[in-house]
């Protein structure tokens, strides 16, 4: 009888481990369904994060290059607008002369140097040198009197180190007064050498 009890003691005592060790394993796979689900969506988390900060990344690299092509086409805008600018003063900005003379004064030779420091930077540009003056004086002798004021600022231009080749002189006279007047101040702007560019 006392074996008997023992070895219904020891039946139950493995009944009872098979249930706890069946009990056990299924809460174990349960878990590792468990972790493997939760594992899937950290996965799936995590993608979406790190694609998320790619398209950020990559939107912050497209804002960047945007914003460095505006700087650059609008550097380019500044540039062509100061080259335009330059070449407009270049072209606007004449040297005026005593009466009866072709000699440079101060201010003139200021604005040739102005002229042939652009020059220099503009090197296949070509320019006529228009010489003018007021309508006193005959037709034979203004036209004389412009060719010496044009040729004056020409050999300027040349011993500033500007080609003689890219210049040319012509001379209107009184033919083509800048204010037509006859003010000593309209004599004063006609008497004149203007630039233009060929």
């Amino acid at each position: 009888m006392k074996n008997r009890a023992w070895i219904n003691l020891v039946m139950v005592i493995l009944v009872a481990g098979l249930f706890f060790t069946v009990s056990c394993a299924k809460k174990t796979v349960v878990s590792d369904a468990t972790t493997i689900e939760d594992q899937a969506k950290a996965d799936a988390a995590a993608k979406v994060k790190a694609d998320a900060a790619a398209k950020a990344k990559a939107e912050a690299e497209r804002i960047a290059q945007q914003n460095l092509e505006d700087q650059m086409a609008n550097e380019k805008a500044l540039m062509e607008s100061k080259a335009m600018a330059a070449k407009n003063r270049f072209e606007n900005q004449d040297i005026h002369f005593e009466y009866d003379s072709s000699v440079l004064s101060s201010m003139a030779k200021i604005v040739l140097k102005e002229k042939a420091a652009w020059l220099k930077t503009n090197y296949s540009t070509f320019v006529t040198v228009e010489g003018h003056c007021d309508e006193r004086g005959t037709t034979e002798y203004n036209l004389a009197l412009g060719e010496r004021r044009a040729s004056t600022a020409k050999n300027y231009l040349i011993d500033l180190g500007i080609a003689a080749s890219r210049l040319n002189t012509i001379s209107y006279g009184e033919e083509q007064p800048k204010v037509s007047s006859t003010t000593e101040s309209a004599y004063r702007k006609n008497r004149r050498a203007h630039f233009a560019i060929d």
